[in-house]
């Protein structure tokens, strides 16, 4: 699907690719617009930056006299428009210092920082390691700190041999999102067809395995030991101006995600979904895009107000 132009997704998907090199692999990203303030927006698993297109579409438009706005969105290696190299660490200690060396070849500053799913622990890392750059937080359904609990769902894919067979043979967890990651039936078919359209083979499913594989279960996995640094770390952060926007039917990233998230974050607002899933950004893409343009408007009052202060 990747390979036939006129794809129906592509519809939806009318971007320019750019890529920069990661050790001799070919590391993608969308770079739309221009301006002051930038958006970057991180997916997690298994979507990849098809699931942020009405953020690129939309943000860098000027509206009500008001300039649009700089949107990159990568694809982690592994996703995407990404290579997809079968003998890579995948762990999300990588895919942080990936994030963070797309941020530094592009100079990437005054962010507003968009994460959802396992796209929150990357990016939050990232944000963490470099925070003069961030000047703003949105979060959608997502977890910053060692899972509190993993769901069947998940766990089964988990189940040596026959969960990778199930993942990277049956192509069972990006196309069981595809129906489980929304609460409002069915997503439409070309929104359907283009958040599987990367996934198409054995070959092109390994990094959706190895993020699976790469939620740890227990405190001796190596990913136990980033996620609780990350947990510990985020008060850092907290000063950030943020939105949450959480779908409430999530079976994932259950409100209990959401309420543990909101006790670092002094400085935000919570918009909550009652009838939303997982994919917020397939299910409610104008409340992100309010909230994103909401929590810009307030970082930029917050610059204003520090050198006038200086």
């Amino acid at each position: 699907m990747l390979a036939n132009p006129n794809a129906s997704w592509r519809d939806e998907y009318r971007f320019a690719s750019q890529w920069i090199d990661l050790d001799g692999h070919r590391y993608h990203y969308l770079d739309e617009g221009a301006g002051p303030q930038t958006v970057l927006a991180v997916h997690g698993n298994p979507t990849w930056s098809f699931y942020y297109r009405a953020l690129a579409g939309e943000l860098p438009v000027e509206q009500n006299g008001r300039a649009g706005c700089r949107v990159v969105v990568p694809d982690h290696i592994g996703c995407g428009l990404s290579d997809k190299p079968q003998n890579y660490r995948y762990t999300l200690a990588q895919h942080r210092d990936n994030l963070l060396h797309l941020i530094d070849e592009l100079d990437l500053r005054n962010i507003t920082l968009v994460v959802h799913d396992w796209g929150g622990a990357i990016g939050l890392s990232a944000a963490i390691e470099q925070p003069q750059r961030f000047a703003s937080l949105v979060i959608l359904n997502t977890g910053a700190f060692p899972p509190p609990y993993i769901p069947r769902r998940i766990s089964a894919c988990r189940i040596p041999l026959a969960g990778t067979l199930a993942v990277r043979g049956g192509n069972a967890f990006s196309r069981a999102a595809i129906t489980m990651a929304v609460a409002k039936q069915p997503l439409a078919p070309k929104a359907a067809a283009g958040l599987l359209a990367p996934y198409g083979n054995w070959h092109d499913r390994v990094a959706v395995n190895a993020f699976v594989k790469d939620i740890p279960m227990q405190p001796s996995h190596p990913t136990y030991a980033t996620l609780q640094s990350l947990e510990q770390r985020l008060p850092t952060l907290s000063h950030l101006p943020t939105r949450f926007v959480w779908g409430m039917k999530d079976w994932c990233f259950r409100p209990e995600c959401l309420y543990r998230l909101q006790k670092v974050f002094t400085d935000q607002q919570t918009v909550e979904l009652s009838d939303v899933g997982h994919y917020v950004m397939e299910e409610a893409p104008g409340e992100v895009i309010q909230a994103v343009r909401s929590v810009m408007s307030d970082a930029e009052c917050a610059a204003v107000e520090t050198r006038s202060g200086d």
